[in-house]
C-alpha cells in the first residue's frame, strides 16, 4: 500500500512538473508574439537555454541551498532502493520528480526576466546572471520560505501565531523574478528609439498577436499544474486550488479588457496577472475572494503597464515588473485579506505578516537585481552595441532569422 501511494504522489507531481515545465514554451511565445520580428529567434533559444542552465546550476547547487538535500549518491539510493548514512530519500524516485517540480519554479525567474530585457541585451551575460539566480539568489530566499531556512519562518509563527503563507509562489517566484528584472530594466535602459528627445514613448507593436495569444493559452493552461500540484502530494491536493486558479485568471481577463479597452495584449496579459495574483493564496481564498483578486490584479497590470512606460520611461517590454512584481506583491498580501476567515476564506494568515514578508521579499529581489546586472555591466557588459542591436539579436547572436527563406531574397 505505501509503494502504491508513494508511486501515485511520484505521477501526481511529475504530471506538475510537466505542466509547468510547457509553461516556459509559454514564456518563449508571449516573448516571440511582443518583440519585433528580428528577435524573435533569440526569445526562443533565450528561454530554452535558460532552462538548461537553470537545471545544472540547479541540480548542483540551488536545491541544496534550498532545502540542504544533494543528489551526489547512487541512483539506488536516489531511487530509493536503499538508504547511505546522511540520505533519505522516499521509493520510487519521489524526491527526484519533486525536484523536477521545484526547477521548474526556478527556472521560472529567467524566464521572467527575459521578457523585460528583450531585444537590446546580451546573450552569454543574461546565461551568467541565470547561473547565479538559479544557484543562490533565488534559493536562497526560496528556503526561506518553503525550507524552512534559518527559522525564519518559526519564528514568524512564534510571534504572529501563523507563518507567512505563500501556497504557489506569488511572492516566492513571481515578485522575485518581477522586481530582479526591475534591476535589470534600470540597468539596461530603453531600446534605441523607443523614446523621444523631449522623453515622449515611441510605440514599437507587437509583432504576431496569435503567438502573443498563444503564449498566454499556454501559460493559463500549465498554471493548473503550477498552483493544483503545489500540494506536491495526491491527498494534498484541492479542488478549491483549481475553481480559485480560475476565478482569478476570469476576473485578470475581465479587468483587462475593460481597464485596457479592448487592447488584445492587456486582456491576454490579464489572464496571467490574475493567475500571478492567486498563486500565494489559492488554496485558502473563496472562490469570490480569487474573483476579487484577479479582477483587481488585472487592473494594476494596465495602470502599471502604462506608467511604467510613459512615466517612469522604463522599457520593460513584456510588462514583467507589472505583471510578476507588482501583480504578486498584491497576491501576497491578497492572501492575508481574502484568506481570512471574517472573508470567506479558510484562515491560518496574518495580514501584517503578509504584508511585513511580502515587501521584504520584493525589496531583497530589487536589491539582488541591481547588484547581479549592476556588477555584468561593470565587467562584462549587459547591453548589445547599436550596431547589433540594429539588426536586431537574431542575427547578431544566432546568425539566422525567423524567417531564413525571407532573408535570402533580400
Amino acid at each position: 500500500m505505501d509503494s502504491n501511494i508513494t508511486g501515485t504522489d511520484v505521477l501526481f507531481i511529475l504530471m506538475g512538473a510537466i505542466m509547468v515545465f510547457a509553461m516556459h514554451a509559454g514564456f518563449a511565445f508571449l516573448e516571440v508574439g511582443t518583440v519585433r520580428r528580428k528577435n524573435q529567434v533569440n526569445a526562443l533559444v533565450k528561454i530554452l537555454v535558460d532552462f538548461a542552465v537553470s537545471t545544472v546550476c540547479y541540480f548542483f547547487i540551488g536545491y541544496s541551498v534550498a532545502y540542504g538535500v544533494d543528489f551526489l549518491v547512487s541512483a539506488s539510493v536516489l531511487s530509493g532502493a536503499e538508504t547511505a548514512e546522511g540520505y533519505s530519500f522516499a521509493g520510487n524516485g519521489y524526491d527526484l520528480v519533486k525536484f523536477f517540480f521545484l526547477l521548474t519554479f526556478a527556472a521560472a525567474i529567467p524566464a521572467i526576466i527575459s521578457g523585460g530585457i528583450a531585444e537590446r541585451a546580451k546573450f552569454w551575460p543574461q546565461l551568467a546572471a541565470t547561473a547565479i539566480l538559479t544557484a543562490l539568489a533565488y534559493p536562497f530566499f526560496e528556503g526561506i520560505i518553503w525550507g524552512g531556512a534559518f527559522g525564519i519562518q518559526e519564528m514568524i509563527e512564534n510571534r504572529f501565531g501563523v507563518p507567512f503563507h505563500d501556497f504557489a509562489g506569488s511572492i516566492v517566484v513571481h515578485a522575485v523574478g518581477g522586481w530582479i528584472a526591475l534591476g535589470a530594466v534600470i540597468f539596461l535602459g530603453a531600446r534605441m528609439g523607443r523614446y523621444r528627445k523631449d522623453g515622449r514613448l515611441i510605440g514599437i507593436p507587437p509583432s504576431n498577436i496569435p503567438f502573443l495569444a498563444l503564449g498566454s493559452w499556454i501559460l493559463c493552461i500549465g498554471w493548473f499544474g503550477f498552483n493544483v500540484m503545489s500540494a506536491q502530494t495526491i491527498d494534498g491536493v484541492s479542488g478549491l486550488v483549481a475553481v480559485n486558479s480560475l476565478m482569478a485568471m476570469i476576473g485578470g481577463i475581465l479587468s483587462a479588457l475593460v481597464v485596457g479597452r479592448n487592447d488584445p495584449g492587456f486582456v491576454h496579459n490579464g489572464a496571467l496577472a490574475g493567475l500571478v495574483a492567486v498563486c500565494a493564496g489559492s488554496d485558502i481564498m473563496h472562490p469570490i475572494g480569487a474573483l476579487a483578486t484577479g479582477t483587481v490584479a488585472g487592473g494594476i497590470f494596465v495602470y502599471a503597464f502604462n506608467w511604467c512606460q510613459n512615466k517612469l520611461r522604463l522599457d520593460d517590454v513584456l510588462g514583467v515588473w507589472p505583471l510578476h512584481g507588482l501583480c504578486g506583491l498584491w497576491g501576497g498580501i491578497a492572501a492575508g485579506i481574502f484568506g481570512l476567515q471574517a472573508l470567506g476564506g479558510l484562515g491560518g494568515v496574518s495580514l501584517p505578516v503578509q504584508i511585513g514578508v511580502s515587501l521584504v521579499g520584493c525589496l531583497y529581489a530589487l536589491i539582488i537585481g541591481l547588484v547581479v546586472y549592476g556588477l555584468l555591466k561593470k565587467t562584462v557588459g549587459i547591453r548589445l552595441d547599436e550596431q547589433s542591436e540594429f539588426e536586431g539579436a537574431d542575427l547578431s547572436i544566432h546568425k539566422i532569422g525567423a524567417y531564413p527563406e525571407e532573408d535570402l531574397k533580400l
